[in-house]
């Protein structure tokens, strides 16, 4: 093996496994595993309410962009009625960051008539201020409101306060989706 190694290096043939930071195997698709700045890990995709508890939440690869399952994550939230009846899907308001500037996002939530608090990327303004009166007006933008998008931040810091939820010991992608499920269950019996 060694000798092989020297001879494949001498004629520029590298083999993946000496490459630094190279993916030895490809991982299955049910294990969540993708490819970031920190090596092979998931993404928590949730959604939570004003105090600080998850109400919808979507595991994913870590490479996969959060506006892509910004639907997926909305379409898990169902707020039972304390009257019986069919669960409340629709948020009052919702405060998201930059990543969720997109128009498919901003016309999901006009058509589902839900109050949205997105900051307009740079790029997207100087976009639609070349185009002059055919970009448009600029979309609202409630400062007051976009403050408490700090809170998500603040459940995901709680969530990873447990240890199995911060390490993901779990292999599957659905066994650490009922890691993070059971973690979210116990910052509901908390408060």
């Amino acid at each position: 093996m060694y000798a092989d190694t020297r001879r494949r290096r001498k004629e520029g043939r590298t083999d993946e496994r000496l490459k630094k930071g190279a993916v030895t195997a490809r991982h299955r698709a049910d294990e969540g595993l993708g490819r970031s700045r920190g090596g092979l890990t998931s993404k928590i995709h949730l959604a939570g309410e004003g105090g600080r508890r998850p109400l919808g939440l979507l595991i994913t690869p870590d490479q996969a962009h959060d506006g892509i399952m910004f639907e997926q994550v909305m379409a898990e939230v169902r707020v039972p009625r304390r009257g019986g009846g069919h669960p409340r899907t629709r948020p009052d308001a919702l405060s998201a960051d930059r990543a969720y500037s997109c128009r498919r996002i901003r016309t999901y939530l006009r058509r589902r008539q839900i109050f949205h608090s997105i900051p307009e990327k740079k790029d997207q303004v100087g976009h639609r201020l070349a185009r002059g009166s055919a970009g448009g007006r600029p979309p609202a933008f409630d400062r007051a409101a976009y403050k408490r998008r700090n809170e998500v931040e603040r459940m995901i810091n709680r969530l990873k306060g447990f240890r199995a939820v911060a390490t993901r010991y779990d292999k599957r992608a659905y066994v650490f989706h009922g890691t993070v499920t059971v973690a979210a269950i116990r910052l509901w019996l908390r408060d």
